[in-house]
């Protein structure tokens, strides 16, 4: 993966971070095979969901850092 400071960040998936929470996505993923089968539509697919949301926020807010959107949400605050 590399050190961020060494390299250049043209788009999300180079972040170290986004890298990682992939990894955890697919390891939850993984693990959440292997529940059984009456947990599809609860536990297994509210879990799924939970970690999928971690990479996607974190490339919603590389989009909105690079649009402008972000600087101007911080100024209201």
């Amino acid at each position: 993966m590399g050190d961020e400071r060494t390299r250049p960040i043209k788009r999300y998936t180079d972040l170290t971070v986004w890298q990682s929470a992939m990894d955890f996505t697919d390891a939850i993923y993984g693990a959440s095979a292997t529940f059984p089968k009456h947990e599809a539509f609860g536990l297994t697919s509210q879990i799924r969901r939970a970690a999928v949301s971690i990479p996607s926020n974190i490339a919603e807010g590389w989009g909105r850092a690079q649009t402008g959107e972000y600087p101007r949400a911080s100024a209201c605050h």
